[in-house]
């Protein structure tokens, strides 16, 4: 798409007609050229109609003409500022304008505008919410609660064992189809966000439980689809049933906090690093696109540290 620039006496409706039809282009080109997600890609598109929403009341209160040049950081700073007056949080500003950001950097590709006004500006500090970490003993505790005399106990087993041994979301354990699985070589093949195949080896004991489910267990749910993991009518799993089942064998195994399948790829990239993992190794196992995503983990690792220390070390007890 080549498009002239705006002219000097562009007026803003002008600027927010030329802005408003590059947005489907730019939804486009992330999902072509990007891989991002259908749903990643509608919320950035529901981040822009806030964006050209914001220029409809601008230009009804001021009636005034605006170059495209002139669109600046403050600009910018005013929309956040008018998102803030509309309850959104930090979380949600720091989204937006990354959307933002993005579309700006491609709108000077296309010559729309003259230079990204969002370029430089940075987003909210955000408080850090470290994620919920099961203990070596509890995740031992928790897998050991399915019933190995009932199929679907079996068929859970090894399932949570999966999750735990390649620290899969529960969208890609549910995917999971026959083919993806090479026991020969130990191997999951895994299609996470934006449909990116990366390749997780699998220890010795998930091999063993996916060699005896797939042989043995799978077959009795009569499956309907090439889909690894099989419910009793013999489709696949949904996440609901494996958020369900990991609450119901958590509150077995007598663990009372919050967790959920996540909690199963937090723990398995937590145990790594303190066995020793680096972390751009750690990075390529969980798929993250950029290691700042994966730096998280070595936040909970010192957290924990420190909350060992606190609970044994003399000085800390003694106060």
């Amino acid at each position: 798409m080549e498009n002239a620039a705006p002219s000097p006496t562009s007026s803003l409706a002008e600027l927010r007609a030329a802005l408003a039809r590059l947005v489907p282009v730019w939804c486009d080109a992330l999902l072509a050229e990007r891989g991002l997600s259908v749903r990643t890609v509608e919320a950035y598109r529901q981040d822009m109609d806030l964006f050209l929403l914001y220029l409809d009341e601008w230009n009804m209160e001021r009636g005034a003409a605006l170059s495209a040049v002139q669109l600046g950081e403050q600009d910018v700073m005013f929309f956040l500022a008018w998102l803030r007056a509309r309850q959104n949080t930090g979380r949600s500003l720091a989204r937006r304008l990354s959307a933002l950001r993005s579309f700006f950097a491609f709108a000077v590709e296309e010559r729309v505008l003259a230079a990204n006004p969002a370029a430089l500006l940075e987003s909210p500090r955000l408080p850090q919410h470290l994620p919920e970490v099961l203990s070596r003993e509890e995740m031992d505790s928790l897998l050991a609660q399915p019933d190995p005399r009932d199929k679907s106990g079996r068929r859970d087993r090894c399932l949570m064992e999966v999750l735990y041994a390649a620290g899969l979301r529960v969208s890609e354990v549910c995917g999971l189809t026959l083919e993806d699985v090479d026991l020969q070589r130990g191997l999951l093949r895994v299609f996470g966000k934006g449909s990116k195949e990366r390749l997780v080896p699998l220890h010795a004991e998930a091999q063993a439980r996916l060699q005896d489910y797939i042989a043995h267990c799978r077959p009795d749910f009569s499956p309907n689809s090439r889909l690894l993991f099989v419910n009793r009518s013999g489709n696949g799993l949904t996440r609901q049933y494996v958020w369900k089942a990991i609450k119901k064998y958590a509150l077995a195994a007598g663990i009372r906090r919050e967790i959920s399948p996540h909690t199963f790829r937090h723990s398995f990239a937590t145990h790594l690093l303190e066995g020793g993992a680096d972390l751009r190794s750690v990075q390529v196992l969980l798929g993250h696109a950029d290691i700042s995503a994966t730096e998280i983990y070595t936040h909970v690792q010192a957290e924990r540290l420190r909350s060992i220390h606190r609970a044994h070390h003399p000085r800390s007890q003694s106060r």
